[in-house]
């Protein structure tokens, strides 16, 4: 008995020419040659990413677009926002039958300078700033107050790198002179981040950090939280200080809610949607106060990452077109 045939996979170069991707692209920008410019430079960009070529062309045009309708920039020099691939695990219908089979799919990640670019635009921040704070700079904090007793931040560049990082800080100051400073000791965001994060572990990185980790099983740690702590920190206390006191635009709330989720089209209206809960590390970033679930992860998935350009493997990069 033969076997029946499998439907061949729409590559993205040729969902792009549907009737149905053009009419999302034209009903999300307005814009007839902004429409043509991105429609061009996001298949260009997949077509050299081996690993985006396997995601679901819907989520890598839904996540492409939300970046583009925000005006950020996905390129991984300026940090705005990222397309990260990621394998999700099949969906079964209360019966157990599969609905949906495994498959990899463009998870829409929003960087730490997305956040601080989305927040300036208000027009309201004179100031926003995060940095950690390095061992010996600190002279106690009030946290009712929301001020520290002493302060002397490490003028020397290098040295000041090389100094262990005990805490984060992260500030805003409002043109009318409103202001906000939230502190997180580095084992509180080490607790963040173990609990929160489906692929971190704090007892794995300490492992990592003392070379214990066989070379074989380094993929296995590709969360940024592994690969860029303090990045990942930064990006935390942003959105713990900007979601709780700052001043949230439409954009911004939109951004805010939407980020580590896997954007896809929605037939009903030719707009965009969040999936449904299945996504990765939602709650790593407080989108979630209950542990979300566990996603199977590839050799290049990476969390909600802050990295440098030349860390960015899997990540669109549209501007660099």
């Amino acid at each position: 008995m033969a076997k029946a045939m499998q439907p061949q996979k729409l590559y993205f170069s040729q969902a792009m020419q549907t009737e149905k991707y053009k009419k999302l692209i034209n009903n999300t920008l307005g814009d007839p040659v902004r429409a043509a410019r991105f429609a061009a430079n996001i298949t260009s960009a997949v077509a050299v990413n081996p690993t985006l070529q396997e995601c679901d062309a819907g989520t890598i045009l839904a996540g492409a677009l939300l970046g583009e309708s925000l005006l950020l920039q996905p390129s991984p020099q300026l940090g705005q926002f990222y397309l990260v691939p990621f394998k999700s695990k099949a969906k079964r219908d209360r019966q157990g039958n599969v609905i949906e089979p495994a498959c990899l799919k463009a998870q829409f990640v929003l960087g730490y300078k997305g956040y601080t670019q989305l927040a300036l635009r208000t027009g309201q921040y004179k100031r926003l700033n995060v940095l950690e704070v390095k061992s010996g700079e600190l002279g106690g904090w009030d946290p009712f107050e929301e001020r520290f007793h002493e302060m002397h931040f490490i003028e020397d560049f290098e040295k000041r790198a090389a100094m262990p990082t005990v805490g984060y800080i992260a500030h805003f100051e409002y043109i009318n002179g409103f202001e906000k400073t939230l502190y997180w000791t580095a084992d509180r965001m080490m607790a963040h981040a173990d609990k929160y994060s489906p692929a971190f572990s704090a007892t794995a990185y300490k492992k990592l950090l003392n070379g214990e980790i066989p070379q074989e099983d380094m993929w296995k740690y590709s969360s940024f939280w592994y690969r860029d702590f303090d990045g990942m920190a930064k990006k935390t206390m942003l959105r713990q200080l900007i979601s709780k006191w700052g001043i949230m635009t439409v954009e911004m709330t939109t951004a805010y809610e939407r980020d580590g989720r896997v954007m896809v089209p929605n037939s009903a209206d030719d707009g965009l949607l969040p999936e449904t809960p299945d996504f990765a590390d939602a709650g790593q970033n407080g989108l979630s106060e209950q542990d979300p679930p566990k996603i199977e992860r590839t050799a290049k998935t990476m969390d909600l990452p802050e990295p440098e350009a030349d860390e960015v493997k899997a990540a669109v990069d549209l501007a660099t077109l």
